[in-house]
């Protein structure tokens, strides 16, 4: 099952571009480039790297474990930094740069995360309501931005 990445209509695999509104379509499945070629669970230890590693991939899907615990482990590298900082008396270089540098693939994973609830990027831009979404279950199966993750590991 593939969906049509301009109208999100139900067309064929090999279709080069969608029969109801004639955009031109990728040559593979989205969901083939996130969730079926990582082959690697998400863990605690590994959670931060495997995000890093998709730092600016906004197409797919991310699991709801794959968000949250970027987010917490994001958090704590962020307090050890600015504590170790705050010790040495040295100015907040480094925690600044920390965040400039998690900046992209925290908006990244979100969107991701969004897209598992079948749910477009830019709902981010929406405060308590991307909330809702983050929290919520993903779309069990394929969905018009990819593979279901959980369905591949």
């Amino acid at each position: 099952m593939v969906f049509c990445r301009a109208c999100a209509k139900e067309i064929h695999q090999t279709a080069s571009s969608c029969p109801g509104c004639g955009a031109t379509q990728l040559a593979t499945d989205v969901g083939t480039t996130n969730a079926a070629l990582s082959h690697t669970p998400i863990t605690f230890g590994n959670v931060f790297f495997e995000v890093m590693k998709k730092y600016a991939t906004f197409q797919g899907r991310a699991r709801r474990k794959e968000y949250w615990l970027f987010l917490l482990v994001s958090t704590l590298i962020s307090f050890f930094i600015g504590f170790v900082e705050g010790l040495v008396g040295a100015p907040q270089f480094l925690s600044s740069l920390f965040s400039l540098v998690v900046l992209l693939p925290g908006i990244a994973v979100a969107v991701r995360r969004l897209h598992d609830s079948n749910h477009s990027g830019w709902w981010l831009l929406v405060p308590i309501v991307n909330l809702i979404f983050m929290i919520q279950e993903g779309t069990s199966g394929a969905n018009r931005f990819g593979a279901d993750p959980k369905a591949t590991i």
